[in-house]
This record gives structure tokens, sequence and C-alpha cells, in this order.
């Protein structure tokens, strides 16, 4: 018995290692007969990771696997993806790997297939992606003979975890069915079989910009009955579910040349109104277990005819609730005497005549009753609308009765009469004429938050008038945090902005008494990382509603931003595509006028501005203290005292908390400044200057009607020379400072010479002329650093240099007006010796002329004589002009200030 035992292990041991080796022997050959089946049967490019065989997971059947299988299209849908699968197993006979090509089609028992993502598309022309099978009329007979498919002799199959699109963009339609899990047993090898299924999915589909089913349960296990010779399959034992509501099918389809003749009809089994919610997807109507409901509803349909591409069957749905009502549990408010009768129906198979019939949609919460009805026609095509609505709303009521899902609890009573009738085309092209509507519109005490809005709206009344052509906004009265709103004015397309996502068009009054540009500046919270610690910093952020497209014309009393506060506002505000565009605004600020233009887009990332201000009399001091703008361009103005007139034009970014990126804007300046008053205010600056320039009181600057010019750039601003003035010393500036307040300034100042001292005064007293009484020499003062820290120094090179050639250039003058001869005498005989008598020459006639008259005064300027001669042993250095000037400044402060 040992032996036999023995050998029967050795032999299962030797199968179970050919059926382990095996595979890897003939891996290759896999391989080939995959590439094959796919190069004699698809017009497309596919790829896969790897194909492999095994004899051991479907023993005695091979199982063959292909991996990460990607088929991609060829032209007119090139490089996109048609399918694509994780895995897709094959159980087949083991004889069946080892035929050629000649031997007929491959017979595969079993298919499974994982995560499979399948896109199918039409594009306008009618093209589509899916046509990929090569056309066997044009291969050679043998090829002819080895690709006719497979022939499926199918025992289970299964399709888990997949997902299917179909986008026709012809009729603008989009059909998802998400979270596929498809499975089925029967044969396929008869004629007349039967097969087994378990379908659960989630479904979507999209018309234009319908949404008919938004992510709906469907379930479905079918018993399908296949009469493979006619292509008729036959619903036989089924049941459906669309979300929680279960459909009962019975009928055919059947494949014809043309398309598909389809005749189905169902129903609910029962006739509970707990099927009507049943419709609802769960996640709106919760669990129905417990809920209470009374009255019947009922849900019919017949769909028969040919599907073609001209043609649809008819239809004839009907879905029918009367005297019903429904209250949940754990919910305060019951919903009764709830009507209901639905119908969709098409009697000529075109698919245009198409229409619902809403006859009656009727409901009650408390003593609100709220009636509506409607009919909708055309809808593959140019939808039209007729509706009725007449009835009372409180809509607190709403998440009382039913378990609605809000951010926050709705209030307000909705009263609303209103009939319409209008058709898709008109809202698209605001083809008003097209547009009826009559009756009229009211809320009050509505209050609406979100997370976009800072703090809730407060409409305490709002009312609409509906007119054909026309509907008025006769009534808004709201409120938000501290701000109050009222409005009145025309909206242009109401229904389009309801219906159709297109944008709230209209002209109106806005008014407010006070208005908080804070209530609409949302703060949102932001994480950083750095040196991986989490930070949190705070931004404010304002964005212009995307669906505004409307002039407003603003009056508001008081508006408040940030540190400022504006009185008088009024103007035009455009508002378009995320941008505001402002037209002749006005307000009082700083007890003076601005007048506006401009625009600020936040239709970007970083929000954008373009303005043109116009300052008439702001008050200085008050302006350039509590304005960043104006602080940066001149921050010494906050020690004026007075008034100010200024242009600004200027543009760039905005920040987070909505006001100028000042590194980013552009622009140039033009101011005119009317004061009386200097303050210094311990400005450092001041104090600097006054150090410097100790002949000058900055406390005294005569700056009335002063004018300049400005530019930024970059950061930068540059002032354009202008002229000042200090009793009778003119002053002239220009130079440039960033928005970091560092300076590169430049001041000259004209410093008449009898502010220079008696030494000096002494000095050009030697000239007997009163043209001296003119002099004036430039002192450069060169300011840098920061307004806080600031470095000035002074020039005084230029200031010798010139007062040196006004001395020369008066005294040339002077003794020019004496006369040629007295010039010729003066210079020593130089253009006549010969007649120049009163020169004494010596015995060896060398004669000594007489020394130059003006070198004789500068060398006396230069050397400091006086009237009275000096010792010839007197070796005292001679001071210079600079050293003269030099000491009669510091005199200056002593004896000889400037009063």
């Amino acid at each position: 018995m040992k032996k036999v035992f023995k050998i029967i292990g050795i032999t299962l041991l030797t199968i179970l290692l050919l059926l382990i080796a095996i595979p890897f022997v003939f891996q290759s050959k896999i391989k080939e007969i995959v590439k094959r089946t796919i190069n004699e049967n698809l017009n497309a490019h596919v790829e896969f990771s790897d194909v492999n065989l095994s004899f051991i997971r479907s023993f005695p059947q091979a199982q063959v696997s292909v991996s990460d299988l990607l088929i991609t299209n060829f032209e007119p849908f090139k490089d996109e993806t048609l399918a694509s699968a994780k895995s897709i197993s094959l159980d087949m006979s083991i004889k069946e790997l080892f035929k050629k090509a000649n031997e007929g089609p491959i017979v595969v028992n079993e298919i499974y297939l994982d995560e499979a993502l399948i896109t199918l598309k039409t594009n306008k022309r009618g093209e589509t992606n899916f046509d990929i099978f090569k056309d066997t009329e044009d291969q050679p007979e043998t090829a002819q003979d080895s690709s006719k498919g497979f022939t499926l002799d199918v025992k289970d199959y299964a399709i888990d975890n997949s997902a299917l699109t179909y986008l026709d963009e012809s009729s603008n339609m989009a059909f998802y069915i998400t979270e596929l899990n498809h499975s089925g047993k029967g044969t396929f090898s008869g004629e007349v079989s039967q097969l087994d299924t378990k379908t659960s999915a989630r479904v979507s589909l999209k018309i234009d910009s319908t949404e008919y089913l938004s992510n709906n349960d469907i379930k479905l296990d079918a018993l399908i009955g296949l009469d493979l010779a006619n292509n008729k399959y036959a619903f036989k034992e089924n049941k459906a579910y669309i979300n929680q509501l279960p459909l009962e099918f019975q009928g055919y389809v059947q494949l014809l040349e043309e398309g598909q003749e389809i005749d189905i009809s169902f129903e609910n089994p029962g006739s509970d109104f707990r099927d009507f919610l049943a419709v609802i997807p769960k996640t709106y109507s919760k669990n129905l277990d417990q809920v209470e409901t009374t009255g019947n509803f009922k849900i019919k349909g017949i769909i028969k005819g040919t599907m073609t591409e001209e043609t649809i069957p008819s239809l004839d749905i009907n879905m029918v609730s009367n005297n019903a009502g429904f209250k949940y549990p754990d919910l305060p408010k019951r919903v009764e005497d709830i009507s209901i009768n639905a119908s969709v129906i098409n009697t000529t198979g075109n698919a245009d005549d198409t229409y619902v019939d809403l006859q009656t949609l009727n409901f009650k919460i408390d003593q609100d009753v709220f009636k509506s009805s409607a009919v909708i026609k055309n809808l593959t095509t140019n939808m039209t609308v007729d509706a009725n609505v007449d009835g009372v709303l409180n809509l607190a009521n709403l998440s009382k009765a039913y378990p609605i899902d809000l951010d926050t609890d709705l209030t307000g009573i909705l009263t609303a009469k209103l009939a319409a009738s209008f058709d898709m085309d008109a809202i698209e092209n605001n083809a008003y004429q097209r547009i009826k509507s009559n009756g009229n519109l009211n809320i009050r005490g509505f209050k609406y938050a979100s997370e976009d809005l800072v703090n809730p709206i407060v409409i305490s009344e709002a009312a609409i008038v509906f007119n054909p052509g026309t509907i008025k906004l006769n009534k808004f009265d709201a409120s938000t945090g501290k701000s109050d709103i009222t409005a009145n004015g025309t909206i242009n397309n109401l229904l389009g902005f309801v219906f159709s996502d297109k944008k709230l068009e209209g002209e109106f009054q806005v008014n407010s008494n006070a208005f908080y540009l804070s209530d609409f500046m949302k703060e949102t919270a932001s994480n950083t990382k750095n040196n991986e610690e989490q930070t949190s910093k705070t931004t404010e952020t304002f964005k212009i509603p995307a669906f505004l497209d409307c002039k407003i014309n603003a009056d508001a009393k008081t508006v408040y931003y940030d540190n400022l506060t504006l009185s008088n506002v009024k103007g035009n505000l455009y508002v378009k595509d995320e941008k505001a565009v402002l037209r002749n605004m006005s307000s009082d600020i700083f007890k003076g006028k601005l007048l506006l233009d401009g625009y600020v887009d936040t239709a970007t990332t970083t929000p954008t501005f373009m303005m043109n201000l116009d300052m008439n009399q702001f008050d200085i001091s008050q302006s350039f203290n509590d304005l960043e703008l104006l602080q940066s361009l001149a921050p010494i103005a906050s020690a004026l005292q007075g008034k100010l007139n200024s242009t600004i034009a200027l543009s760039g970014n905005l920040g987070s908390d909505f006001t100028p990126d000042l590194n980013s804007i552009n622009g140039n300046a033009f101011a005119e400044v009317q004061t009386t008053e200097i303050k210094p205010k311990n400005e450092a600056l001041v104090s600097a200057l006054n150090n410097a320039l100790s002949f000058v009181d900055f406390s005294k600057l005569d700056l009335k009607d002063l004018k300049t010019n400005l530019t930024f750039e970059n950061g930068m601003v540059n002032i354009k020379p202008f002229n000042i003035k200090y009793q009778d010393i003119n002053i002239t500036i220009n130079g440039s400072h960033s928005f970091t307040n560092t300076m590169d300034y430049k001041a000259v100042f004209q410093v008449p010479a009898k502010y220079l001292g008696s030494d000096i005064n002494r000095l050009i007293g030697k000239i007997d002329d009163e043209a001296v009484n003119n002099l004036s020499i430039p002192v450069t003062a060169n300011i840098t650093g920061i307004f806080n820290s600031p470095n000035v120094k002074t020039d005084l090179t230029s200031g010798v240099a010139n007062l040196t050639k006004q001395l020369i250039e008066i005294e040339k003058q002077k003794l020019i007006n004496k006369g040629k001869d007295q010039i010729l005498e003066l210079l020593g005989g130089v253009n006549n010796p010969s007649t120049n008598t009163n020169t004494p020459k010596d015995s060896t006639n060398n004669t000594k002329p007489t020394s130059n008259p003006i070198k004789n005064v500068l060398d006396d300027i230069i050397k400091g004589n006086s009237s009275k001669p000096k010792d010839s042993t007197n070796n005292t250095k001679p001071k210079s002009v600079k050293d003269l000037f030099n000491e009669s400044i510091n005199k200056s402060k002593k004896t000889d200030s400037i009063k």
C-alpha cells in the first residue's frame, strides 16, 4: 500500500508541476493568439501590460487573463480612450489555445471583466468612436474564416465595478452609468434559450441644459428569453427599481436591420403613495420605512413602436395620485391634500412631438395651499413652457415637513400668482417679445445664508410684478450685517436666470443709508507650512458675482471702507463678467469732494483696477493720515495744514484686503497745495533739514499755490522739478522715493549773498557796484535714507564756483565801462604801451606792468585782505571763499540770523 500511495503522490505532484509549468512554456503562444485576434478584428490601438495562462484557477479549463487593457482610437478620435480595463479573464477549453488561424473561431465559455471604463462618442458629423471592427468583406477568405468572432457558450459572466459614458454631440446628450455591477448565467449556443441576470448601477441623463436623471439608483433582476435566430429578447420574470420605486416589466425588444422594435409595458406593483416618495433619490428622501402615508399613487407606461434614426416608439406614461399625504416621524409638519396628474406622451413617433403634461401638482402644509400646472413641449428641440403657479408657501415649513439638508434654515413667506409662456430659444436669445408673463411674486421675511456670504441677507420685503415683455422690481428692502439696501428697477431676463443659467440683466436704483464694504468681504483661513509647522493666515477676499449683468444707479448717504468714511456717494455702476465699472461717481470725504471713474476686475486670480481720481479741496492733514495711497505718494505731506487739489490716474493689482498693491501700480498725478501752515509733528525729515540748513526755518516755507507733477511705476514715485520759496530764497526740488519710503531727492537753495554773514559782506563790499546786491549762490542738499531716518548732506562746491564767476563778471563789466584807455592803463598798457606816459620805467628798461585789478580783488577775497595792509612776515594761510562762507554761516546762527 505504501508503494501505491507513493506512486499516486508522485503522479499528482507531477501533474501539479505540469499545470504550473505549462503556462510558462506557452506564455508566448498565448500573447501571439491575443495579438492575432485583436489585429484581425479591430481598427484601433490596443495595449496591455501582460497576458497570463493558468490551469489551476479554473481546472479543468484554462484561464487566460489580460491585464491593464487600453484601447485608443484612430482618426477622427485620434488618441482618445475608447475603453480600459484592469483585467479581462476568459475561461476556455485547453484545446482552444492551440487552434490555428484557419481552424475556425475560438470558443469562450466564461468571461469576467473588472473595472472597465468605456466611453462612447458620436460627434456632430455623426461619426462614432466605437465603430472599430474591421469590415470582413474587404479581407481575404482565409481571414474571414478566422475572424468571425467568438462563439459564446456562456455558463457564467460578470462585469464588476465598471462605468459607461455615452456622449452625443449632435443632440447635446450625455448619458452616464457608474458603479455598474452586472452578472448573468445562461447559454447562447442554442437558437432559443434564456439568460438570468442581475444588474445594479447609478444612472444620469442630461439633454441640453436639462438633467432628467441625476445619479439615480437602478436595479434590475430579469429573466430574459433569447430568440437568437430572430434577434428577439423578451422580459419574462423581472423586477426593476428606480431609486426605491419598484417596477415590473413585460414585453420584448427585437433587433431589426433599421433599428429596434420595442413593445414594453410597466407599472408599479402596489398603489401606496410611498412609491411616489421612492421616485425621489434616496439621498433626498431618506429612509421611508417609518414614513406615514395616505392616499394612492400609480405609475403605468406603454412604450411601443420602432426605434430608428428618424423615429421613436410611441409613449403613454402616466403618474396619478389623489388625496395623498405623508409625514416623517422625526419632523413636526405634515404635507397633505397632495394631487398629482402628470403624463409623458408621444403619439406620432416623431421625437419632437413628445410632451409633458403636468395637469395638477397641488399640496398643502398647515394652512398654506400651493397649486401649479404646466405643459412642456418640444423636449428635444426648442422646448416651450406654459406654466401657472398660484399659492402661498411658508419657506420655514419645507424643512419641517420634508428632510431637506440645508446649510441654514430658510425663512420667509412666498406668495405667487403667476402665468408664464415662453420658449427656451427666446430665453437664450433675449427675444423678450416671445416671453409672456403676467402676475406677481412677493416675499416677506426671507433670510438666506451661504458660505459665500459674510453675513446672512435678510429681505424684509421684495415685490416683483410680471407684465408681458417686462418684469419690474417694485420693491426690495434688505439688510446684511450693518448695511441696509433698498432697490427698484427693471429685470430683463429673470426666466433666463432661473431656467437657463443666464446672467441676471437689468437696471436698478439702489439706495443705502449705511453701506459697510466689510459686510461683503469674506474672511477665509488658509494654512501654510513653514519649517514643518502649520500657521494660519486670515485673508479677505471679494468677488463680484458672475451672474450679474446690470446697471446700478447708486445713492448712499454713508459708505464705510476700512478706516474711511465717504458721504453722499452717488454715481453709476455697471456690473458684468465679474467686473464693476464706475462712471461719474462722487463723494464727500476729507472735508472736500472726490470724483472718480474707473473699474475693478475680480475675474482673474489677482484682482486688478484702474482709476481716475479728482480730489477737490481735500483737508491735507486728514487725507494724508487716513489714506495709505496718499501717504505713499508724499509721506512728508502729513505735516502740512491746508487744502489740496489733485488729479490721479493709476492702475495695478488689488491685494487680498481689496486695497491697491503699491508695488504694482503705475500712473501719474498732479497736485496743487493751498496751505498757510506747516506743523512738522516731530517729522524726522524736517528736523534733519533744519539741522543741515540753519538759515532756513522750514516751518515758515511759503507753499501757497504749490503745483507739482508725479509719476509712479514699478514701486517708485518720481517727482518732477517744482519751485517753492522761503522769504527771498528760491528752492527747486526734484527726485524720487519708493513705496517702501527709500528717498533720493535733491533740493537746490538759491541763497542771497547778504545771508552769508558780515565777513562775506565786507569782502564783496570791495566791489563798489549795485550788482553785488543781487549776488546769490546755490546750496545743494542731497536727501537720502528713509523718511523716518533721513540723511541730509550739503554741497557748497558749486556755490563757491558760482560766486567766483559772479564777482569776476561784475568787476569785468565795471572796468569795461570805464573806457578803452583806462582799461589799457589798468591792464598795464598791454594794447598800446608806447602811449602810456604814466607808467614809470627803470634804467634798464625792464618795465613791470601794473597788476590786474580784477585779480587783486579776487586775491583780497581769497587771502582775506582788509583795507589795512598786512605785515610781510604774516605767515597766516589765506582763507578760501569756502572757509569764509562756512564761517559766515556759523556766525549767522548767533549774530546775523534770518528774520
